[in-house]
């Protein structure tokens, strides 16, 4: 009865990690996380097109249902910018910005996005995040937390950027504008990283942000009230309307879902890739495992709920989530938490946003991007391998200087051409016993003694259709270098899987080295490859005689029954503890 509960209440699973001590780390989390989506909400409901409360009430329930239904403790959904970006691209040629038809349209669409979500979820397509592995997630973090960065550095500096500017635009216009750098915006900005540096490095147990916020909110409203706003320039969040999310009802009429079922596809596709890479790169750092199809289920359910609550469609933010795990969430509570304080927040303290320079909160975003970046792993990985180093790299790159979506696309798609090429390219050895080692252990070691007629192999990999090319010229390499060795053991202990293609490769060897007077034998194969020899009737054509369940018996009948034993008497070496002794026979 329990684990069917938690099914369906998926929070139940983490309950028991609620204590005291994640009480008090959770609220204090959710504050912060409230102050700093505020001016958030704000903006990305500008570039949705939206009335600025919107991206308020799109933070408020959604993120609530999303933390207690998804599987991740620190993801924290909301409007993000890839999404009201889409957004807007999506509704503005249906309908005027800004209208009440608009405001419909985008709540439809939260719904529309919601509904396939959660079907995806249902349908138990989470295992599609698999294909996004952790170099990609590390580079892909790297790049979104410098495009967080980046995106700041007109209110740090208060050098006005063109709204909309690329991350390379964005640095252009900067250096080629540092004239114009306002000095009261930057000291605000400054003296907000050096306290929230100064708490993290010396009071790691008071959560950074909120001293931070404070001493460049307090500098931002003397030197205002000083020199006045004109002269400063500081600029704040300014003042919000102080209204909960109205009830809406979504436009479910054929024609409206017509018109936007194409863009909630594509909104859907690129929400779920956000809010699940986003958990798994939280994840990585809180050391949780992020469970694919409860996400898409916490996801759907937050936008399908989100919409009855004038909510337009959101998924994971990286600044929230990255701030929430640095404030030290330990639940999913401090999303909800989170949310009950914005909602505080928009009803009672709305007006005290005005006091809160725009300058503060990039500092606050300064230091959160900087904590996204896992320099721990991207350092093994760069001393690791060259091919990891690449894809890091490309999805870093790509991640910078193209959409986000597409960025994690290329990455996930360059780790899968990696791991084929892998795949396809299975190591083929010379497998051979150590005169050395005093049990004689088979090795990999080149330049050990090798047996004149028999050839040993082991194959590391999968025999099929994009592998069986590499693995008959490995095959050819040796059978050249093998100076009359006919007879070939093929141990195949590291192969997991064979198809039809390999199976006739295996045929095909054996007929080539009958026809030069040798023969091919298996060892140690796996029950499952035996299975697919069997039914498709190859164990027939290479016959059953030839195929031994460990390489001791395969070497006692190869060495007793199929060598040449004049050679066996000349040979020196006595390679194997079956080769018979000079002066025994066979």
């Amino acid at each position: 009865m329990e684990q069917r509960l938690s099914k369906i209440f998926p929070f139940l699973t983490w309950k028991s990690q609620v204590n005291r001590f994640s009480l008090r780390k959770d609220t204090l989390a959710g504050l912060v996380g409230a102050i700093i989506v505020l001016p958030q909400g704000v903006a990305f409901a500008t570039i949705a097109g939206l009335p600025p409360e919107y991206g308020l009430y799109s933070a408020i329930v959604p993120a609530i249902i999303a933390a207690l239904w998804g599987s991740s403790w620190h993801l924290v959904s909301g409007p993000t910018t890839a999404i009201s970006l889409v957004v807007f691209a999506s509704v503005s040629p249906m309908a005027a910005v800004g209208s009440a038809e608009y405001v419909g349209l985008a709540i439809t669409l939260s719904f529309l996005v919601g509904a396939i979500q959660l079907i995806m979820g249902w349908m138990q397509l989470g295992s599609l995040v698999n294909f996004i592995s952790h170099t990609v997630v590390i580079g892909f973090t790297a790049g979104a937390a410098i495009l967080i960065a980046s995106n700041q550095v007109k209110n740090f500096f208060g050098i006005a950027v063109p709204q909309g500017s690329s991350f390379s635009e964005t640095w252009h216009y900067f250096f080629t504008n540092l004239a114009s750098m306002n000095w009261y915006v930057v000291l605000v900005g400054a003296v907000t990283l050096v306290v929230g540096i100064a708490v993290k490095t010396w009071f790691r147990r008071i959560p950074y942000m909120i001293p931070a916020i404070l001493a460049g909110s307090v500098l931002g409203f003397f030197l205002n009230e000083h020199y006045g706003a004109a002269m400063t320039g500081i600029r704040t969040v300014g003042s919000i309307p102080a209204t909960l999310p109205p009830v809406s009802l979504p436009e479910l009429d054929l024609e409206t879902v017509g018109m936007l079922s194409s863009s909630a596809l594509a909104i859907t596709l690129l929400a779920l890739t956000e809010a699940v890479a986003i958990a798994r790169a939280v994840g990585l750092k809180s050391g949780q495992h992020i469970d694919g199809n409860q996400e898409f289920i916490g996801q759907g359910a937050s936008n399908v709920i989100g919409s009855f609550f004038s909510a337009y469609p959101s998924s994971g933010s990286f600044n929230r989530s990255g701030l929430n795990f640095e404030a030290g969430a330990k639940t999913p509570l401090a999303s909800v938490f989170a949310s009950v304080f914005l909602a505080v927040i928009v009803l009672f303290v709305a007006p005290l946003a005005a006091f809160l320079p725009l300058a503060v909160m990039a500092a606050v975003l300064f230091l959160v991007a900087w904590g996204l970046v896992d320099f721990h792993h991207i350092r093994s990985i760069v001393k690791a391998s060259r091919s990891e180093s690449a894809l890091l790299l490309v999805t870093f790159v790509s991640t910078l200087l193209i959409e986000l979506e597409f960025a994690i696309f290329i990455g996930i798609l360059l780790s899968l051409a990696l791991y084929l090429r892998r795949a396809a390219r299975p190591a083929v050895v010379r497998y051979v016993p150590d005169p050395e080692h005093p049990k004689r252990k088979f090795s990999v070691v080149e330049n050990l003694p090798l047996c004149p007629q028999l050839e040993t192999v082991r194959i590391d990999g999968s025999l099929f259709f994009g592998s069986v090319e590499h693995v008959e010229s490995e095959f050819l390499r040796l059978e050249s270098a093998g100076k009359g060795r006919k007879f070939l053991l093929l141990v195949c202990t590291g192969i997991s899987h064979i198809d039809l293609a390999g199976a006739d490769m295996l045929v095909h060897r054996a007929e080539r080295l009958r026809k030069a007077g040798g023969d091919l034998f298996l060892s140690n194969v796996n029950p499952v490859v035996l299975e697919v020899l069997e039914s498709g009737g190859y164990v027939d054509v290479l016959g059953e005689e030839n195929i031994f369940t460990s390489k001791s018996e395969a070497l006692a009948a190869i060495v007793r029954k199929k060598l040449s034993h004049e050679i066996c008497a000349s040979c020196t070496a006595r390679i194997f503890h079956e080769c018979p002794e000079r002066t025994g026979g066979v």
